[in-house]
């Protein structure tokens, strides 16, 4: 989190939200960075003054949503045809498909407005909402709805205590650089023990 924080603060102008909107969007599509540390950023960036923080809590909003919509699309159009393959046909059989379908149409909303908060299951949940034709009217509420409680309540709660953070980010920093010395003594202390016995048993 601390590497992409200080790549950000590089940027100004229109580029952090540039930033944070690509990286928000990949997430969706699967990028192993957690979407709540990319949300974390963008709280720190209005935090230390580089972008306004309601613009930025708007650039996450259609960041995290256009992310969502992709994959729910990207499942509503190939999700059926990757069912299909061998692999997956077995553990998705049709009646079991049709069995979540009913239980997804069913609770719907409560499945996907829950995943907004699991970020493990966030990308898979909606890509099955997508596969199994969810009717996206009804994702995009329900999903916009969980958005607008974790989104900006993360960037706005960083914004106002950022000064915790960086308290946080210095403890950290300490911490790795003590830990980085110890690894260096102690990989000094190998090499000397092992030059020492080495010239002793030459000498013998």
């Amino acid at each position: 989190m601390q590497d992409l924080l200080n790549f950000a603060l590089t940027f100004s102008g229109i580029m952090p939200y540039v930033l944070v909107f690509v990286i928000l969007l990949a997430c969706g599509l699967g990028l192993p960075i957690p979407e709540d540390i990319t949300l974390f950023v963008g709280g720190m960036l209005a935090y230390y003054g580089i972008v306004n923080v309601w613009a930025m809590v708007v650039v996450c909003m259609t960041g995290v949503l256009i992310g969502d919509s992709t994959i729910f699309l990207l499942g509503a159009k190939y999700g059926r045809e990757i069912t299909q393959k061998p692999f997956f046909s077995k553990i998705l059989t049709p009646e079991r498909l049709d069995g979540i379908k009913e239980k997804l149409h069913r609770n719907g909303n409560k499945v996907i407005f829950v995943s907004r908060f699991m970020p493990g299951l966030r990308a898979p949940t909606f890509f099955c909402a997508g596969t199994l034709h969810l009717p996206f009217d009804v994702f995009l509420f329900y999903d916009g709805l969980a958005a607008l409680i974790s989104v900006p309540g993360i960037v706005w709660v960083v914004y106002h205590f950022g000064h915790l953070a960086d308290e946080v980010f210095t403890a950290i920093s300490d911490v790795e650089h003590l830990i980085v010395f110890a690894i260096v003594a102690g990989i000094a202390f190998m090499i000397g023990k092992w030059y020492y016995h080495h010239k002793k048993s030459s000498q013998s």
